[in-house]
């Protein structure tokens, strides 16, 4: 599908990049921290970050809007209060949930729980993010299918979601509904083995323009061609170039997979 209009897409400059939380962030945006799980940025087509408030309570934020191309945000630890343009009343987001912010949606975060974080995936990396003073949130209307540059607001939540096989065998996973949302732009799924005595899945690869996994809970190991095994804790990250031939290896029994991918749907190649 055509992107929005409004930003400048860098081409993209992919590498595998492992990420491991060595517990440094930055101050950002309404004294959010962040913490770059995308160092480069392959070229700036991409950002990832896991984002943190540590003493939670009101947000000091506003209503604002991005442009950008694609934009998810994932509750890894807490809850958070928002409120979205023409999706009806504030709600609260948990641990295990997520939304898909379309393009130029107006929002706002009100309120969060001590120790929150979230993790944030945006594409492209530099992009407007505009304040609409002119806007009150809630509005007075709700349009849950209205179109945003082709894309639709989406809230994941985690016990309503099918659960179905994932790309990598022995490995379950339950969908967003972001690949929906915005007619397979970009996807986004929560894996976990089917039976982490299963030990070892076979070697994978797919011609994808973004791919990262980001561990939620647990410890897996990634076997990536052309590197060292790293073994990824709760809160690391690996982001793995289209073509590169990788496996998951020795899950814990807890292990959870943050999975987000442009496209959302690819044929995947098994060794």
């Amino acid at each position: 599908m055509p992107a929005p209009s409004g930003f400048e897409l860098p081409d993209s400059h992919p590498s595998l990049v492992v990420v491991h939380d060595d517990g440094e962030s930055g101050v950002g945006r309404a004294g959010m921290r962040y913490r770059d799980l995308l160092p480069g940025r392959w070229g700036g087509r991409f950002i990832s970050s896991h984002i943190t408030i540590p003493d939670g309570g009101p947000v000091p934020d506003y209503v604002h809007y991005h442009r950008i191309r694609f934009q998810m945000i994932f509750v890894k630890s807490g809850w958070v209060r928002l409120v979205y343009e023409d999706q009806g009343l504030p709600f609260v987001l948990h641990a295990g949930a997520g939304v898909l912010q379309p393009p130029e949606i107006r929002h706002r975060v009100l309120e969060s729980s001590p120790g929150l974080e979230v993790i944030e995936i945006g594409c492209p990396a530099e992009h407007e993010t505009i304040a609409d003073w002119s806007l009150t949130l809630p509005t007075p209307s709700v349009d849950e299918d209205r179109d945003f540059g082709g894309q639709r607001f989406v809230r994941h939540v985690a016990a309503d979601a099918p659960v179905m096989p994932w790309r990598l065998a022995g490995w379950l996973c339950r969908d967003t509904g972001i690949g929906a949302a915005t007619d397979g732009l970009a996807g986004a799924r929560v894996a976990r083995p089917a039976d982490a005595s299963t030990g070892r899945s076979p070697a994978v690869s797919h011609d994808t323009e973004y791919c990262q996994l980001i561990v939620l809970a647990g410890t897996v190991t990634l076997e990536a061609a052309g590197a060292d095994p790293a073994t990824l804790h709760e809160s690391d990250s690996a982001a793995i170039p289209g073509g590169t031939e990788y496996r998951l290896v020795a899950p814990t029994d807890d292990c959870e997979v943050l999975d987000v991918t442009l496209p959302a749907e690819f044929a995947v190649v098994t060794d």
